[in-house]
Order: structure tokens, then sequence, then C-alpha cells
């Protein structure tokens, strides 16, 4: 059972954490303003993190009144080089984020000092391994944008309210690896932003029910696994689940992932930090996963979750290069220009471990349309390589209010099978949107582990009903809806309308009656 106190504690945290975010953003637009919050929440986080790294040293080793943020800088220069090969960046301690805080009031050059403490960051990491991870994280924080106040006072102002803000957060202290307050925090805020933004939000972050279904159906019967890898990533929170489902250091070779907008590619990485995620355990790539894809020396992955972009526009069979792609060629055809769902899954499949198992959203319409995508389903069906299909209820992402899919694909099946599963009344409703509870992704995951046949909710198909189906696999193809319209028993309802119409012709002889007894 979770602890309540906790949760209510946790709750009140958020709802505070949220607070202060709604505050400082006055007139900026909220989309907008997340970039300043949340990367100001990772300048704490890192500040916190490397301070706390270094003080524990040093109290082990005998001072145990050492404190890194009082060090003046040119001591601390000499440790830069081993503290860059250890933690994968460097902060002099006159540009801690506590430091900074203290001063900002007094600040009149204070977008100065931070763009200066933010190019540092970035720049000490140049050179390392550690480069790509941090190389341009701190982009979308413009100290200068107009959007923050016309004037540099004013916007300096903002900045000083921000700063300050973020500071005010109870996140607790950075005490190692147990606290997950900055990443759960981080997450929250996200999810803020996004149900406020609407599409917008939606196109980058998934909700956390379905995050923790597509990990569990990933997952099942494992307790952990070499290399998780989402190949439109988004701000990360799909990855970072199946440390969250398997537990700490479940995932033992890291997380890769691409993105193609910058801004969230961003957010991503920052997010892989504020989760503790350490700089060689991730590998995000922002660029085109269908056209560059940019993992092809880490590839197999023993677990692939995604939420893709729906039926997006992408080359398709307008490049000649991509039929020869040895992701794209197996099907013999490409998916059509105008949809590029089943790119993404085909390209998910190809890089599938023969041990693993990729649990992938999809626009419901891919599971029934003709030409292209029906030679894939026909090429993925006899192949063998999808588990199960699942229909999901509408309305439970933001911006969105399709009922989507889950198609789960393996290359190590034990029978020749395809489970489908109408979880299509599997949700509760939670102001607009609809959320999938604990009970019904224990539900969904069940079926799909023990491969259950329920009446009106699954059924597993045989290879030949698939293909007498013309490879369509829609839900409502296998799975017939409970019929919820009253039962009539016909035989009582026929007595009982034998019975109106004797007793209405009684009445009419009544009424005859005492009609000739008037006009006698």
């Amino acid at each position: 059972m979770p602890d309540v106190k906790k949760e209510q504690e946790r709750e009140e945290l958020h709802r505070a954490i949220w607070a202060i975010a709604d505050e400082l953003r006055g007139s900026v637009d909220g989309w907008d303003f997340k970039n300043y919050v949340l990367g100001t929440m990772f300048y704490r986080y890192i500040s916190e993190n490397l301070t706390y790294y270094i003080n524990k040293g040093e109290q082990e080793a005998g001072s145990a009144d050492f404190d890194y943020a009082l060090m003046p800088d040119a001591d601390a220069e000499e440790a830069r080089e081993g503290l860059i090969e250890e933690k994968g960046f460097f902060i002099l301690p006159s540009e801690l984020f506590c430091n900074v805080c203290a001063r900002a009031a007094q600040d009149e050059n204070l977008n100065e000092t931070l763009e200066k403490v933010f190019n540092h960051i970035e720049d000490s990491a140049k050179g390392s391994v550690s480069e790509s991870d941090f190389a341009g994280l701190f982009d979308d924080f413009d100290v200068n944008s107009n959007k923050l106040g016309a004037t540099v006072a004013k916007r300096n102002e903002r900045l000083c309210k921000l700063l300050w803000g973020v500071r005010d957060m109870a996140l607790g202290d950075v005490k190692g690896h147990d606290i997950d307050a900055f990443g759960d925090a981080y997450e929250y805020l996200m999810t803020m932003y996004a149900s406020n933004a609407g599409k917008s939000g939606g196109e980058f972050f998934t909700p956390a029910d379905v995050s923790e279904l597509l990990t569990r159906l990933g997952t099942v019967g494992k307790t952990e696994v070499n290399k998780v890898y989402d190949p439109a990533c988004g701000s990360g929170s799909l990855l970072l689940k199946a440390e969250k489902v398997l537990g700490h250091n479940s995932v033992r070779n890291g997380f890769f992932g691409q993105e193609i907008n910058i801004t969230t590619y961003n957010l991503c990485r920052i997010n892989m930090f504020l989760h503790d995620v350490g700089f060689d355990k991730f590998n995000i790539a922002c660029e085109d996963t269908l056209t560059a894809p940019q993992h092809w020396d880490d590839e197999p992955f023993e677990l692939i979750v995604s939420n893709p972009p729906y039926s997006i526009k992408w080359a398709g069979d307008s490049n000649p290069l991509l039929i020869n792609d040895p992701r794209y060629s197996p099907a013999g055809v490409l998916a059509p220009k105008s949809a590029a769902d089943f790119a993404f899954i085909m390209h998910s499949l190809s890089w599938l471990a023969a041990n693993g198992t990729a649990a992938i959203v999809c626009f419901p319409g891919i599971m029934y349309r003709g030409g292209a995508e029906q030679k894939i389903r026909k090429y993925l069906i006899d192949n063998n390589y999808i588990d199960c299909v699942i229909q999901l209820p509408s309305n439970l992402f933001f911006g969105t209010s399709i009922a989507t899919c889950i198609m789960v694909l393996k290359k190590n099946k034990a029978d020749n099978k395809t489970l489908f599963i109408d979880a299509t009344k599997e949700c509760i409703k939670v102001t607009k949107n609809n959320k999938l509870t604990p009970d019904n992704i224990e539900n969904i995951v069940n079926t799909f582990a023990n491969r259950e046949e329920k009446a009106h909710f699954s059924h597993l198909a045989a290879y030949d009903e698939v293909v007498e189906n013309d490879y369509n696999l829609s839900i409502s193809t296998y799975v017939e809806a409970e019929d919820t319209r009253e039962k009539v028993d016909i035989v009582k309802l026929n007595a009982e309308i034998e019975e109106i119409v004797k007793r209405e012709d009684e009445l009419r002889a009544a009424i005859r009656e005492i009609i000739a007894e008037i006009e006698g």
C-alpha cells in the first residue's frame, strides 16, 4: 500500500511548486516560461549535487566543517580537471546557485551574470566525454528576452524572483540517490505545463499512467534490462519510467533516445540529470529518427517504449534511398508519405533485441487501412512479430481526444498467436481527461502476461484468423463488445401484450355500455 501521509505531503509540495511557477511567470505565456523555471531548477540541482559530492569527499577525509560554497574560486580551480572527469561538469563556488541567489538583488547585471555562469557550465564539459550531454543545455534560457520585461531592469527583477522562487521550492537537500524530489517535481511541472498548453504540450509529453503501462508491458517477467530506447523521446519521461518500474540501477547500460525538436531535446537531457542519471549512462540525440538515426552503434535494445507523433508526414518513397534502408527494406514497402506511423514501428522492430519487447502507442487508423500499411501489417504478422494490440480509452493524452492503441512487438514469441485487448473502459474520469488507475494498469498487464481470453475484453487470435480478416488488426474485429442493452423475455412480453389487449377490449365494452345508457 502506498504511504498516504507521504502521498499527501507530495501533493502539497506539488501544489506549492505550481503556485510558485505560476506566480513567477507574470505576463509570460506558461508554455514559453517553462524553460526558465525548469532551467533554473536544473541550475539549482547541479549546483547542490556538485557541492554535496565535494563536501562528502572532504568530510570523509577529515574536514568536518568543509563547505565548497565558501571556498575561494582560485583554490577550487585545482580540482576542476578531476571533477569534470567524475561528474562531467564543473562550477566555481562563486557561480553556484546559492551564491548567485544571495547576490541577485544587488546585481545590476544579473542577466549577464547568469549568461556567463551558464556558458561556463557548458564550456567546462567541452573536450571531455560529457561534452554532448551539456552542449547547448541552456540555449532556451534567454536572459535577454523581451518576454521577461521591456528593460534590463525589469528583466533582472523577474530573473531575481525566478531564482528566489526556485530557491524556495522545498525540494530537500541532495543526499544521494534515494531522493528523487527534483526529478519528481520536474515531471510534475512538465505535466502541468503540458495540460495547460493543450496540443503543443501533448506533443512532447506522455502522461505518467500511460508511461507506466507501456513500461510494465515491456518488462513483464524482468527485474532488469540492458538498455532502454525511445525513437521519439520528447522530454524523456518514458525512458525514465523503466528505472521507476524496475528499481534503481535496473537499466544496466543506460538510456538512449532521439528527439527532433531542439527545445524538447534540451528538456530531455535536463530531465536525465534531475533523475540522477549520470552523464555516462544516457545518450540523447537531436535529429530526425526516420531519416537520420543516431544510435546505429548502440542497438539492439532490450526495451523500446515510445509514443511517436501520430500520422506525421515523412520523406517515404520520395527518397529513393529509404527502400534500401535495412530498417524498412524487409517489409518491401515504405509507410505512406502522409503517415509515418509504420516507419516508427519498422525502425523500432529493426533495433529490438532478440530477447526484447517494444511497446508503441499508435494511431488506430494504421490497424485497418489498406495499401502500403496493409502490406506492412502482413509482413509483421507473417513473421510473427506482433505480440499484442491494445485499444486504449479516449482522452488519455493532452491535446488530443482520440482513443489510441498500443502495439507490442517481440522477436522471440512462444506461440504464433496475437492477443487483442479492448481496454476502452479501463479508466476513470479526472477533470476533462481520462486516467488509467493502478487497477486498470494491473488488469491490462495481467491479461497481457497470461495471454488470457476474457469475454468482451480480450481474444487470443490464431495466425489463420488474422489472415482470414485480411490482416485487419482492429480490436473490434476480434473482441466482441458487450451488449449492455436490457435483455427482453419475449414469452413474458407476449403474455403482457395479450393481457393489455384483453383489458383494452374490456374497457371498450364498458365505455360502449355507458354511452348506450346516456343515449337511452
